[in-house]
C-alpha cells in the first residue's frame, strides 16, 4: 500500500502513476478522493447567512445539521439547496431528485414574484420538526449504525450523523407539494413592507 500523503502523486503516466518515491505500473486506477458527503461542499463555499453566521457555524461543523425539506435552512434567507442534507438525495434516482428540487424551487420563485415577496426563509420550528422527522426515520434503519461516507466516517474528525431523508421519494414529493399548495407553509414570507406569514 502506498500513502500518497507521504509520497504525493506527481503524474499519471501511460503505464501507471509516478509519485515522489517512484513510478508504479498499474492496470487500473480508481480515484477515491475522500468524498465529503452531504455537508462538505457546502462548508467549503463558506456560505454566510444573517449576521454573517456561516453555515458551518450554524450546523456546528456538521454535528447539528438542520434543514427544512433539505432545500432551505433558517437564518439563510432566499437560499435554496439542491439535494441538500435531509432530502432524499443519494437514496433516490439523482436526476429525478434534482429535477424535483429544481422544479419546486422554480415554482416557489414564481409564487414569490407573483405575490411580490422579497424574502423567503424557513421557520426555525418547521426546520426543527423536519430534522427530527428525518432523524426518527433514519433511526429505524441500519444506515445510522454503519461506518460509511453516509455517516461521515470516511472523513477524519467529521461529526457522525446520517443526513438523508429515508422516507421515500413519493412521500417526500407529496410533502413538498402540500407545503407549496398551502402557500409555502413553514416559511416566513416578507415583502418590503410587511410579513405575509
Amino acid at each position: 500500500m502506498l500513502d500518497v500523503k507521504q509520497a504525493p502523486i506527481e503524474e499519471i503516466t501511460p503505464t501507471g502513476i509516478r509519485t515522489t518515491d517512484g513510478e508504479y505500473e498499474l492496470d487500473v486506477i480508481v480515484f477515491a478522493t475522500g468524498y465529503d458527503g452531504m455537508t462538505g461542499s457546502l462548508f467549503k463555499m463558506d456560505i454566510r447567512g444573517r449576521d454573517g453566521v456561516s453555515l458551518k457555524e450554524k450546523w456546528e461543523n456538521g454535528a447539528a445539521t438542520r434543514t427544512y425539506l433539505g432545500m432551505t435552512t433558517a437564518g439563510f434567507p432566499n437560499m435554496f439547496m439542491i439535494t441538500g442534507p435531509e432530502s432524499p438525495s443519494v437514496l433516490g434516482n439523482m436526476p429525478i431528485t434534482i429535477e424535483q428540487h429544481v422544479e419546486w424551487i422554480a415554482d416557489c420563485i414564481q409564487y414569490l414574484r407573483k405575490h411580490e415577496v422579497d424574502v423567503i426563509e424557513a421557520k426555525p420550528e418547521a426546520e426543527a420538526e423536519w430534522s427530527k422527522h428525518c432523524r426518527d426515520l433514519a433511526d429505524t434503519t441500519l444506515y445510522t449504525k454503519a461506518e460509511s461516507w453516509y455517516t461521515g466516517a470516511n472523513i477524519a474528525g467529521k461529526a457522525r450523523g446520517f443526513q438523508i431523508y429515508v422516507g421515500g421519494y413519493a412521500p417526500y414529493h407529496q410533502k413538498c407539494a402540500e407545503i407549496a399548495k398551502n402557500g409555502y407553509e413553514g416559511f416566513t414570507l416578507k415583502t418590503a413592507q410587511k410579513s405575509l406569514h
